[in-house]
């Protein structure tokens, strides 16, 4: 079976946002790309914790709301990615902060 634990600097899967904010909105036509070991369109979806869509592109446009997550042959499971359909959110960019880092927040309806 899979195990969950990777060795010391071995590369994990990651999806990512574009726009990278986060959390994501609906209204911002948010793509999610899943980033990983193996061959291009192995990667298996999953939404709302459910098996979506197996072998498919790396890359989509998201059209509902959810909790999406990739999975890559070789690097795993990736962190969990929310895209909303609120009117009214708070977004914090998705690059790497650290204690003390300046950050820029977005209040937008």
């Amino acid at each position: 079976g899979w195990c969950p634990l990777s060795p010391t600097g071995a590369q994990n899967t990651q999806l990512l946002l574009e726009p990278p904010w986060t959390p994501a909105v609906l209204w911002d036509r948010v793509t999610l790309t899943c980033q990983g070991s193996g061959p291009s369109g192995a990667t298996t979806w999953y939404k709302d914790g459910l098996l979506w869509w197996k072998e498919k592109p790396d890359q989509f446009v998201v059209t509902e709301s959810g909790i999406y997550k990739c999975e890559r042959p070789g690097t795993g499971l990736s962190p969990p990615v929310h895209v909303l359909k609120d009117w009214l959110v708070l977004q914090v960019s998705t690059e790497e902060l650290l204690e003390g880092d300046t950050v820029t927040l977005r209040c937008r309806a």
